[in-house]
């Protein structure tokens, strides 16, 4: 068995990978970093001498951690004022991400199981072997592999049929930004599936929709209101960015407000709240 001469620089080597698993796992950044501090205090106090493979144990503390946040997090969730998305991880355009896991598959993972989940983005997303995977979740293997199966199906409808390049994603960031601040909905039209879907999350305090909204022409009118505002009319773009593999932008409202938009042709995501200085939260991550 090798041995772990020191322990703090294997779970630095670490920390990133276990940041990206937790924020996956629980959609909420602030809670993924918890989550790894935690594993953390518990590494420094572990026998390294009996860990046979540090990133395996590291990653079964954290997705046990996970799993536990999970169950008080859903029911937090029951109470929630409108719809709740997964906290925003921004990229620059020239970073970004390589995996397609995007923003719209992370709503669709909020659709499964805990369990289903964990199963799901271990063996998928990272290339955890099935009998590892079991030993976490304290399951039999085949039990592991319906579970993944489980939930492969249910996302893979929402994977994009085509990926949107960098270059065309700033694009279609520019263009809707221009065609929402200045009204021009007929612009705005031409970039939207008939079928779009707009979620909105004011993060339980500020004014946001409290349901999806479905459809070009529910969409089309809720924008043309919305660009009647002066709050809209006044809004300055500060950055473009990759926000979990999408496209998109946030911008400053008058008085502070920052707004996040993130989506393709088929989805759209806005976040509101916060104020200027929340753009330290959007910092550069890796995928």
């Amino acid at each position: 068995m090798p041995t772990i001469d020191d322990p703090t620089r294997v779970f630095e080597q670490e920390r990133s990978r276990l940041i990206r698993l937790a924020y996956r796992m629980l959609g909420s950044l602030g809670e993924a970093e918890d989550v790894v501090q935690d594993a953390w205090l518990r590494w420094r106090h572990v026998d390294h001498a009996e860990v046979a493979s540090a990133g395996a144990f590291l990653s079964r503390t954290v997705t046990r951690l996970c799993l536990d946040v999970m169950k008080s997090a859903r029911v937090r969730r029951e109470t929630y004022f409108g719809t709740w998305l997964p906290e925003p991880v921004a990229l620059v355009p020239d970073e970004a991400p390589g995996d397609d896991l995007t923003l719209t598959l992370m709503l669709a993972l909020e659709r499964l199981s805990p369990l289903e989940r964990a199963a799901f983005l271990l063996h998928d997303v990272f290339a955890v072997p099935l009998a590892e995977i079991a030993v976490t979740l304290r399951r039999e293997p085949p039990a592991v592999r319906q579970l993944a199966a489980r939930a492969r199906k249910h996302v893979q409808s929402a994977r994009p049929r085509f990926p949107v390049e960098p270059e065309e994603g700033v694009r279609i960031a520019k263009a809707f930004f221009e065609a929402v601040s200045s009204g021009e909905i007929a612009a705005l039209r031409t970039m939207l599936a008939d079928s779009i879907i707009v979620h909105s999350d004011g993060g339980g305090k500020v004014l946001a929709f409290p349901r999806p909204i479905i459809g070009i022409d529910k969409v089309t009118r809720m924008f043309e209101g919305a660009a009647r505002k002066s709050w809209i009319q006044h809004a300055r773009k500060l950055q473009d960015l990759w926000i979990d593999g999408l496209p998109g932008y946030f911008s400053l409202e008058p008085g502070g407000m920052l707004q996040t938009v993130a989506g393709i042709q088929t989805s759209l995501s806005v976040w509101r709240g916060g104020s200027e200085e929340r753009r330290n939260h959007f910092r550069p991550t890796e995928p």
